[in-house]
């Protein structure tokens, strides 16, 4: 009988638990992107994989910045949109596509259209279409593959592309139970708020979040203080002082780092020891990098090809070269290649075939004269390091060492460089991963901001890199001008305290100074200053000359952004006078004053708190709370209290991020959603194209095999050939822009001709196998049934007799009794005569035991084996009459006798026969606990006696098996005895004659 149970509320609760927690670790993957000019590397962090690259497609450690629009070859299609290329694939088809491949976007990204770094990368790749925005007024990219009518598309909407691309590649990483949602990313000190928006931005169309911002040289910090202990300064040691410097492709940056190891208190009495990693100064250079050597070897090609006498006879001009994308995507291209080598190598060369206009070119460089040529670059390197020294307040003699980052710094003059600077190579370390540094540390940012994961407690700080400060008019509208913070101030320090004398609503404009201009980046607005002063005049006496409007300031340390944590206004008011103990008791009962107006349910929203900001408001709050333990004498002065009341207000970005709406930014999304299922589709229509085009080949396979050819008609062969034929012509043909379900189609009709032939051929070669074995499963059930049925017969005729018996000696003793015939006289050995003559007539013990007690009681019942002798009787009458049916047909017919109808019969004999083994083990443990239930009792109760169920060393016995433990060992029997079956019939052995079931066996 099946058991039935019932979830008890714990383990409901427990189940929850479990549910919500694989949830959880499901979507507690997080991500560190290094995001680099040339490349972009990602790092993944999850349950079972705690920090490891994430590969690209083509097992990659890094994936080449870049997205690119392959143009269909029927043109653009309103609607429509076109393959997108990722990576190095995207840069293998700029040479043919120029205008559709977006490199290096990180160089433009959040910058004004008409801004220096813009115009520059403008000329740089010549093909592109440049444009501003028609709402932000960044740059924006109008694309060829799509239609006039299309917008351009923003430098955070390509940069979306390729986030959403390395996401796909963290999330295979993954599993395909993982979401990957949560980023940490680097970016460079120099990148301003707007420019941080702009980043925040694309990480949303892209569908991440980002945790926190972190700048590359604190994140190459972070990574070097993972396996690293730095001296205590509890303990009265120096800090240590490192310098990271960065050069990569875009740019070249300087930041100084301040690293030391501090003991505070953990939980409890106990103490810990953290590290602490901070920024002290920063300094860099926005266009010194890998792409402005590149460009002095292109420039150098393009004017040694220009004086080239091919290309002077065929009349072209340095302008016209310049103009050019597709020879200037060879030679940028090429040039990464020549200066990568010129790293290792003295010399190199290049030979470009047709470069322009059909003319060839062929080009040499040496060392010497790449450095020649990058001498005024040279001579920058060290401004960057200068900078951040001086900024941090440092020298060179302070530095313990120099720690490279990025693929530039390995360049052999960059590096000789760094050597005059420092005074030598003696502290620069070469033992830090200089590609990857970067991306570690912001991936171990990102599992240290992550609830899900614990990691080594280090404690970072980072710097603003630009001074800060409002701009606000008072209540005269006279301009008023305050600066905040520093290009040295820590973002995330404790907020400060800005005191306004303004009564009136009014409106602050945050900014930072960058280059000597003021940007806008916030607007604090308050909307009921002018409501709250009033009320402090109305309700608690306040002159308006001592209210003070205190506003609460800090920068995010996880984006540098201006956050407000306070604002409200306040003054010095008397304190109220205490209720007497009359009055007390009278408003206890509802019998005091009752004329407290409205304007005193106003202010008791008011807060009264004592602040701490001077030494006059500590004083005033203390005599308030004297007070309040005494009641003012009279001719006393009255006690001052502060009152507080809270002021709402706004807090609105500015700049360009900040001018698209909900709408623009939804619609943004939703053409990047568009894009996706775009890809989607298109994937799906290739893989259809390519089962297709797989199956027609299969099929040139299939037409040769004796298999297919015995069961099938040379009608069907002939038409399945016409019909390949057909559509591999039509695949290279009119099928070139087929639909998904076109394709899908021609497969199906294919298939339609080929799978009935195969499967002919397959039931032939399994069903004689199968159905050998269900005639033996038959034979088997039927010898069974029959053996069980004999037993019970010999058992019910064995206790029949025995009771006629039974009744015919009871009747012979009642009339012996009443004629009872006197004693005869025996002799001293009649009793020996007698065991002689039992003893002459041996015979077996158990044939003895069976005349003695009868046959073995059967462990089944005749009900218990009608559904094994119904089933039985039908598939045996089944299975007679689809035999001669199949015997009838020929090899090229559909057969009537399948494999699957055999073996669902098959199944359910099976079935029946473990239904019927099972009852007959239940109905033995029934005569089993009935035979020794006094014992058992006994024995238990022994066993109370004792104190112990059993003996020392013992296991208790197990009175009761499970239905799953019985249901497994009858698995494991027929699974033997079919291994047995199958040995015979290799070895050919006839089945013997099974022996009756002796008394012990069973």
């Amino acid at each position: 009988m099946a058991r039935v149970s019932t979830l008890s509320p714990l383990r409901i609760f427990l189940s929850a638990i479990f549910l919500f927690s694989a949830h959880v670790f499901a979507a507690s993957a997080v991500l560190g992107v290094d995001l680099g000019t040339e490349y972009i590397k990602a790092a993944l962090v999850k349950p079972g994989i705690p920090l490891e690259i994430v590969l690209t497609k083509d097992s990659r450690r890094k994936e080449t910045s870049a997205v690119a629009f392959k143009p269909s070859s029927n043109g653009p299609k309103k609607g429509a949109y076109p393959e997108r290329e990722y990576g190095s694939d995207a840069m293998a088809i700029a040479p043919r596509f120029p205008g559709d491949v977006y490199p290096n976007l990180k160089a433009i990204l959040g910058l004004p259209a008409g801004s220096v770094e813009v115009r520059e990368y403008a000329e740089r790749h010549p093909s592109l279409r440049l444009e501003a925005h028609k709402t932000k007024g960044t740059s924006a990219f109008k694309s060829t593959a799509f239609t006039e009518e299309e917008e351009a598309w923003l430098v955070e909407e390509l940069l979306a592309m390729e986030l959403q691309s390395v996401r796909a590649n963290a999330e295979s990483l993954a599993g395909p139970s993982s979401s990957v949602r949560s980023v940490v990313i680097t970016v460079p000190p120099f990148y301003t708020i707007q420019e941080k928006r702009a980043v925040e931005l694309s990480a949303e169309l892209a569908g991440l979040k980002v945790l926190s911002l972190i700048s590359d040289g604190l994140a190459v910090g972070l990574n070097y203080a993972t396996s690293r202990q730095f001296p205590n300064v509890n303990k009265g040691e120096k800090a240590e002082h490192h310098l990271i410097f960065d050069m990569g492709a875009g740019s070249t940056k300087a930041t100084v780092l301040q690293m030391q190891s501090r003991t505070v208190k953990d939980v409890g009495k106990f103490n810990k020891t953290i590290q602490e990693v901070s920024v002290l100064g920063s300094g860099w250079d926005r266009t010194l990098g890998g792409d402005a050597l590149n460009y002095l070897i292109v420039d150098d090609m393009i004017r040694q090809f220009v004086e080239s006498p091919k290309a002077q006879k065929a009349g072209v001009t340095l302008e016209a070269v310049k103009s050019h994308g597709r020879t200037i995507a060879k030679l940028t291209k090429e040039a990464e290649r020549l200066r990568h080598v010129l790293s290792a190598n003295q010399n190199t060369q290049a030979s470009f075939e047709g470069l322009y206009d059909d003319v060839d070119f062929k080009y040499k460089i040496t060392r010497a004269e790449f450095e020649e040529m990058a001498a005024t670059h040279a001579q920058r390197v060290s401004v960057a390091i200068n900078n951040a020294l001086t900024m941090a307040g440092l020298q060179i003699k302070d530095l313990d060492s120099v720690i490279l980052h990025g693929g530039a710094s390995r360049t052999p003059f960059v590096q000789k460089e760094l050597e005059n600077v420092l005074g030598g190579a003696d502290e620069i370390r070469t033992n830090v991963n200089s590609d990857e540094a970067a991306v570690f540390g912001a991936g171990f940012r990102a599992a240290e901001l992550s609830p899900s994961f614990r990691v080594k407690e280090i404690k970072i700080a980072d710097i603003a890199s630009y001074p800060a400060g409002m701009r606000w008019k008072n209540d005269e509208g006279k301009p008023k001008h305050q600066r905040l913070w520093t290009a040295t101030s820590q973002l995330g320090a404790p907020a400060k305290e800005v005191t306004f004398n303004n009564v009136q609503d009014l409106s602050v404009n945050f900014y930072q100074l960058v280059d000597g201009v003021e940007v806008d980046t916030t607007v604090f607005t308050t909307k009921n200053l002018t409501a709250s002063v009033e009320a402090l005049v109305e309700k608690h006496k306040c002159e308006k000359a001592d209210i003070k409007f205190k506003v609460g300031v800090r920068l995010l340390s996880e984006n540098g952004e201006v956050d407000v944590t306070k604002a409200a206004v306040e003054c010095e008011a008397d304190e109220p006078e205490k209720a007497g103990i009359v009055d007390g008791v009278k408003n206890l009962f509802g019998f005091g004053k009752k004329d407290k107006t409205e304007g005193d349910e106003d202010s008791a929203s008011a807060s009264i708190e004592s602040s701490t900001s001077t030494s006059s408001t500590t004083s005033t709050s203390s005599s308030a709370s004297a007070s309040a333990s005494a009641e003012t004498k009279p001719g006393e002065p009255k006690k001052k209290q502060l009152v507080q009341i809270n002021v709402d207000f706004t807090l609105t970005p500015t700049g360009p991020t900040s001018l698209l709406t909900k709408a623009s930014l939804q619609s943004l999304k939703d053409r990047l959603k568009s894009f996706a299922a775009s890809d989607r589709t298109r994937q799906l229509r290739e893989e259809a194209l390519n089962q297709l085009e797989a199956y027609t080949y299969k099929i040139s396979d299939i037409l040769d095999r004796e298999s297919f050819i015995a069961h099938s008609t040379a009608s069907e062969r002939e038409t399945l050939q016409q019909k390949k034929d057909e559509a591999s012509d039509w695949l290279y043909g009119d099928g070139a822009d087929a639909t998904r379900e076109e394709f899908k189609a021609k497969l199906k009709e294919l298939q339609n001709i080929v799978d009935p032939v195969l499967k002919r051929a397959e039931e032939a070669e399994k069903r004689p196998e199968i159905l050998k074995g269900l005639q033996d499963a038959l034979d088997n059930t039927k010898k069974f049934v029959k053996d069980i049925k004999e037993k019970i017969s010999a058992y019910d005729a064995f206790h029949a007799s025995a009771s006629a018996s039974a009744s015919a000696s009871s009747s012979i003793a009642s009339s012996s009794s009443t004629t009872a015939p006197a004693p005869s006289a025996t002799g001293d050995f009649d009793d020996l005569e007698d065991d002689a003559s039992t003893t002459a007539t041996a015979e077996d013990p158990m044939k003895f035991l069976e005349k003695d007690l009868g046959p073995v009681p059967p462990l089944y019942t005749l009900e218990d084996l009608k559904e094994s002798e119904d089933l039985y009787t039908s598939i045996s009458t089944w299975l007679e009459l689809k035999v001669a049916a199949q015997e009838k047909l020929g090899p090229t017919d559909d057969p009537v006798l399948t494999v699957k109808d055999l073996l669902e019969r098959r199944e359910k004999l099976d079935k029946a026969g473990m239904a019927l083994a099972m009852k007959g083990v239940k109905n033995f443990e029934k005569t089993q606990t009935k035979g020794k239930g006094g014992k058992t009792n006994g024995k238990a109760k022994a066993g109370k006696k004792n104190g112990k169920a059993t003996k020392a060393g013992e296991k208790p016995a197990k009175e009761t098996v499970s239905d799953e433990e019985i249901e497994e060992m009858l698995r494991k029997v027929m699974a033997d005895e079919k291994a047995k079956e199958e040995a015979k019939a290799q070895k050919g052995e006839k089945d013997s004659k099974e022996e009756p079931i002796k008394h012990e066996e069973l």
